[in-house]
């Protein structure tokens, strides 16, 4: 049994088999076989056995003529293994006997050779030969396989994925109801991974570290999303541990679940609005089911992610519908525009050449003022879909003045065109704009004279004020919600949006963590939106808070001066509302 321990990204606790998705993309479930069909089997394996063992013997050959024999021989050893007695008998037993597919099979032994040959003195030479095995086993699969696959869309068995890391492109397209979890070496807190995740509800630990050498597809595994933990091959004791804390979250949910109704109001009368954040249309459901007051953001690019080609003008017109629908009558519906780059690239929008440092580069509304087809096809949508319910738009990632005036005027030439056309649309649904960089919020006096409310986005605020990449698990100790510094900002716009009657809210990760709960309500935030799953456990925070008690923690929190001062706070508050809990918030 081996315990690991990453980054929570997504609540929840799973038990199941692994899905290995290795490095170089191929997918390889464990696929059972009739025992009819053992020799076909065992035809395909000798097939590709054959053909990557010509494969191995034609590149060694080429980089003995480029580059001399030294450089050929490596292939040369390849070509030897793939054809040695004992390595090719040790898998066709395992189709045989296990009735495994080749596939399988291959991943297996491959597997089982690289542990014993890691378990080696390191000084011994054999040692460093695992990847070599690696790069031969790649060479099987592919021709068994056809050449890298992705089957993650059509995964018909329940699986705990675990990987190098997962796009939001590929995590987009999970099925929930067969993927269990998922594990990832990279990968941190506020990535766009995480976010799906946590929208899909499934649980999730990302920023493992290297761990996939040690897992094969089919081990037992459990994540435990809440506390960041992978366990591998655990022990009967440990899964009856798991399978009984499983049990009392699931309880801990229904109880949360069934006060979904009870209103977001504090003891002292301050109404607080919930609402929910979603990336996909049918979220808004979940989000009514769960107690919200309509959807507070709406991230739209994910229209875009896991397709081939751009949504049409209709798509995205009748995606906005499906929301106003379901969200319910006189619910507002604040709708992102997309908010494509970073990590979140579809291929007729990515870059000639490699950003070199994306997430400051040609993203979010940057792209979008630079595709005006992109952008004004989006922009005709959400106002044909005005009509129908209560849409408000919202600009995300600006930075200077002048790009939400020049937003403005494209709303306004698009505005016209329907208007020539006849087309009918909302001409005073509210305007905003997402405040998630530095700048925006130190001139958020000046931004309040052209937009009709804030949503401060913590997850990108958090990153650029601390220079700390929200997808990278290395600095994930300096990505901290609670450092001043990002504390201040987040106080600066409040005041800056009293003062010129703008309405502002929250709608990062930040806002559905409970323990940041009296803090923002305190700041002088009154709307949160949150993830669906975190509705109930915000809405149960607010109801236990008096305002008058949080103007203590608000000056002490905005005069401390590290992010360790700032948590303990946060904590010894949320002890004296939650004096009967005892739980993951100690410090």
């Amino acid at each position: 049994m081996t315990k690991l321990r990453g980054i929570p990204v997504s609540p929840g606790v799973a038990i199941g088999h692994a899905l290995v998705l290795d490095t170089d993309g191929f997918r390889i479930p464990v696929r059972k076989i009739p025992a009819h069909q053992i020799d076909n089997e065992l035809a395909r394996l000798d097939a590709a056995i054959q053909s990557a063992a010509q494969e191995a013997v034609a590149t060694q050959k080429s980089l003995s003529n480029q580059y001399g024999a030294s450089y050929g021989a490596i292939f040369g050893a390849h070509a030897m293994l793939f054809e040695d007695p004992a390595f090719v008998e040790e898998i066709r037993t395992i189709i045989s006997s296990n009735l495994l597919a080749a596939e399988s099979a291959v991943h297996q032994v491959v597997r089982s050779f690289v542990r014993t040959l890691e378990s080696m003195n390191p000084d011994d030479y054999f040692a460093w030969r695992s990847a070599d095995l690696f790069d031969i086993e790649q060479c099987i699969l592919k021709h068994l396989m056809g050449g890298a696959e992705n089957p993650l869309k059509n995964i018909s068995e329940e699986v705990i994925i675990v990987a190098r890391e997962l796009s939001p492109s590929e995590t987009a397209t999970l099925n929930p109801h067969y993927t269990k979890a998922f594990a990832t070496e990279h990968g941190g807190k506020a990535s766009h991974t995480a976010i799906i995740a946590n929208a899909m509800e499934i649980p999730a630990v990302l920023g493992l570290g290297p761990f996939l050498r040690e897992v094969t597809s089919g081990d037992p595994i459990i994540v435990d999303g809440t506390e960041g933990i992978i366990i591998l091959k655990p022990d009967t004791e440990t899964l009856k541990k798991y399978e009984d804390l499983r049990f009392q979250r699931q309880q801990d949910d229904s109880k949360l679940h069934s006060e979904k109704d009870l209103p977001s109001v504090t003891l002292d009368g301050v109404i607080v609005s919930m609402l929910g954040n979603i990336e996909f249309p049918n979220e808004a459901a979940s989000c009514r089911n769960r107690g919200a007051q309509g959807i507070g953001l709406y991230r739209t690019e994910f229209l875009y992610l896991g397709h081939d080609s751009d949504p049409s003008e209709e798509e995205h017109f009748h995606a906005y519908r499906q929301v106003l629908q379901d969200i319910g009558p006189g619910q507002p519906v604040i709708i992102r525009t997309i908010d494509l780059g970073a990590d979140k690239f579809v291929k007729t929008h990515a870059p000639t050449e490699p950003e070199k440092n994306p997430s400051l580069g040609m993203r979010s509304i940057r792209l979008c003022l630079r595709d005006k087809p992109l952008f004004t096809k989006q922009l005709r949508a959400i106002l044909r879909a005005s009509c129908f319910g209560d849409i408000r738009i919202m600009f995300p990632m600006v930075c200077n003045l002048a790009e939400i005036r020049h937003c403005r005027f494209l709303l306004n030439e698009v505005m016209d065109e329907l208007r020539e056309s006849n087309i009918h649309f909302n001409a005073r649904l509210p305007i905003g704009m997402m405040v998630e960089v530095p700048s925006a919020c130190l001139m958020a006096r000046e931004f309040a004279a052209h937009v009709d409310f804030f949503s401060i986005g913590t997850n990108d605020l958090i990153q650029y004020t601390l220079a700390a990449d929200r997808t990278n698990e290395h600095v994930a100790d300096l990505y901290n919600a609670a450092d001043p510094a990002v504390i201040r900002l987040i106080h600066m716009v409040v005041q800056a949006a009293t003062e010129h009657q703008v309405e502002v809210s929250v709608c990062g990760e930040v806002s559905g963590d409970p323990l940041f709960t009296p803090l923002l309500v305190g700041l002088g935030i009154k709307k949160l939106s949150v993830s669906p799953n975190h509705i109930a456990s915000v809405k149960q925070v607010v109801r236990r808070l008096m305002t008058t008690d949080l103007k203590t923690l608000c000056e002490d929190v905005l005069i401390a001066s590290n992010a360790r001062d700032v948590h303990n706070l946060l904590v010894r508050f949320r002890e004296t509302i939650f004096p009967e809990e005892v739980d993951g918030y100690q410090v």
